[in-house]
C-alpha cells in the first residue's frame, strides 16, 4: 500500500517513523516543514501540498484539535478534495465526537472511507510503537490495515463499526487520566504538608494499591515536579475535557468531576509560565496548600 502521513508533531513523528521502520513507503506532510527533514533522512518522501495525497491507498492523520483537523481535511484544497475513490483517511487526532461523524459521512459522500483510530500513550510509546489504539470503523478496512496499526501499536482494540465511537471511547479514558492526575496531586499534598516524603509515598503507592505504569508514569512527574518539557501539554488536555463534557451533554450524563477538572485546567492556564505537560494540574494542590509557588 501507498501510505501517507499528516502531522508531525511529537506524537505524529514517532508513529511515521514506525511505519518506516516496518517498510512501508510514506509519504510525510506538515505545515511546519521543518519537522518534515528527520523523517525524509530516514526514507520517506517529503509532500509539498495535499496534493501529493492523491495516490495514496491510506493516509494518516495526527493534528492537535478540531480546527486543525477541520482546515486539513475539509476546508477547499484539503485532503477530502484531494484523497483518491476508495483510499482510506485513518484519524489518529483526539477531535469531538462530532467532528468525526461529520468526516465519516464527508468521506463516504467523496466514495472515500473513513477509520476512527484515536491512540493511548505518550511521544515515547508512540517513538516505541507500543501505542494502544482504539479502532472503529467497518470490520474489512480494520483488517485491511492491520499490519499498519501493528506497526504503531501494542494491542489494537476494535470498539465499533461506527467510526465516531472510538472518539468517545478516547475522550473517556483521557478524562480517567487527568482524574488519576488530580487525585494523585491532591493525595501528596496532604501526606507532604503532613511531614511525610512525597517520593517514599509515592513508591509506598506504586509497589502495593496502584502497582500500574500510568500511576508511576504521572506520580513521578508530580512527586518530582517536573512538568517542562511537556509530553502532552496542558491545553490540549483542557480541550479533551472541554469535548468531553461536550459529548456527555449531547448524551444527557452528568458529569460532575469532568467539571471540576475543567475548572483545575482552567485555573492552571490563568497562571503566567512556559507551556507545562497537563501532568502540571497535579501540581495545584500543593500550590494551594502552600508547598510550592504559583507561577
Amino acid at each position: 500500500m501507498k501510505v501517507g502521513f499528516i502531522g508531525l508533531g511529537r506524537m505524529g513523528s514517532g508513529m511515521a517513523a514506525r511505519l518506516l521502520a516496518a517498510g512501508q513507503a510514506l509519504i510525510v506532510f506538515n505545515r511546519s516543514v521543518e519537522k518534515i527533514q528527520p523523517l525524509v533522512v530516514q526514507g520517506a518522501q517529503a509532500a509539498k501540498t495535499l496534493a501529493d495525497f492523491a495516490a495514496a491507498d491510506v493516509v494518516f492523520s495526527m493534528l492537535a484539535d478540531d480546527p486543525a483537523v477541520e482546515q486539513t481535511v475539509l476546508a477547499g484544497d484539503g485532503l477530502l478534495e484531494h484523497l483518491s475513490a476508495g483510499a482510506i483517511h485513518v484519524s489518529c487526532s483526539t477531535i469531538s465526537v462530532a467532528l468525526s461523524a461529520r468526516l465519516a459521512a464527508a468521506h463516504a459522500a467523496a466514495g472515500q472511507d473513513y477509520v476512527s483510530c484515536p491512540v493511548f500513550g505518550r511521544p515515547d510509546a508512540a517513538a516505541a510503537g507500543k501505542l494502544f489504539l482504539a479502532v472503529a470503523g467497518k470490520h474489512s478496512l480494520i483488517e485491511r490495515l492491520q499490519p499498519l496499526f501493528e506497526a504503531i501499536g501494542q494491542r489494537t482494540f476494535v470498539v465499533a463499526e461506527q467510526a465516531d465511537k472510538a472518539n468517545l471511547v478516547k475522550l473517556s479514558g483521557n478524562f480517567l487520566i487527568a482524574a488519576v492526575i488530580e487525585s494523585l496531586g491532591e493525595a501528596m499534598a496532604l501526606v507532604e504538608k503532613g511531614g511525610i516524603d512525597r517520593h517514599a509515598y509515592l513508591e509506598l503507592l506504586t509497589s502495593s494499591l496502584f502497582n500500574v505504569p500510568l500511576y508511576k508514569n504521572y506520580g513521578a512527574l508530580i512527586a518530582d515536579r517536573k512538568f517542562t518539557p511537556p509530553g502532552f501539554a496542558a491545553p490540549l488536555g483542557q480541550k479533551d475535557i472541554r469535548l468531553m463534557l461536550t459529548a456527555a451533554e449531547a448524551l444527557a450524563v452528568p458529569l460532575p468531576f469532568a467539571s471540576v477538572l475543567r475548572d483545575r485546567f482552567i485555573a492552571l492556564a490563568a497562571q503566567d509560565g512556559e507551556p507545562r505537560d497537563w501532568s502540571a494540574v497535579g501540581g495545584l494542590a500543593a500550590q494551594d496548600a502552600g508547598l510550592m509557588p504559583k507561577k
